[in-house]
């Protein structure tokens, strides 16, 4: 059975593919955004929002032992010490009230010249990012007629040319 194996490959080995997560989630951390390709943006999202989510919850944490345990697990995923600190510390006030979706993803308009990949720009979501609303559905037409009443309106508005103006 291959219950819960599914995940980006990326065309490379697992432990290539944890060690360039893990990189990527460092820069991104400390850079604020980044730019990559599109597969490997979307296989990013869900391994920083995960570590990110570990970060709220040791802000949280009424324990320092559970912090302490929250940021190392965090360190096995992001395996530098200087970002995890970093985030820890400091990124994570950015997200305190967003319950999910720290990361957003714009794809870029050019592919990339050698191999003509996808490339898009992932970077985390403002504290003050609302985000986009949801449409409830299509708007309803005005019950005036369409066209043919807005044209008979203008017409009976506008001044005849038999009658003398006074």
């Amino acid at each position: 059975m291959r219950h819960n194996k599914h995940h980006a490959s990326l065309g490379v080995t697992r432990e290539h593919r944890s060690a360039m997560l893990s990189n990527m989630g460092a820069s991104l951390i400390k850079h604020g955004r980044i730019e990559t390709t599109l597969t490997k943006a979307k296989a990013l999202r869900p391994f920083i929002e995960k570590v990110i989510t570990k970060a709220k919850k040791a802000a949280a944490a009424a324990e320092k032992k559970d912090a302490i345990h929250l940021r190392r697990m965090a360190l096995k995923d992001i395996r530098d010490e200087g970002a995890v600190t970093l985030l820890f510390n400091e990124k994570v006030k950015q997200f305190e009230k967003r319950s999910g979706g720290y990361t957003r993803i714009y794809k870029l308009g050019p592919q990339r010249i050698g191999d003509a990949a996808e490339m898009a720009l992932i970077e985390f979501v403002g504290a003050e990012d609302q985000g986009y609303k949801k449409s409830k559905g299509a708007k309803k037409a005005k019950k005036s007629g369409g066209k043919k009443a807005a044209a008979t309106e203008a017409a009976a508005e506008a001044p005849k040319a038999d009658e003398p103006k006074a």
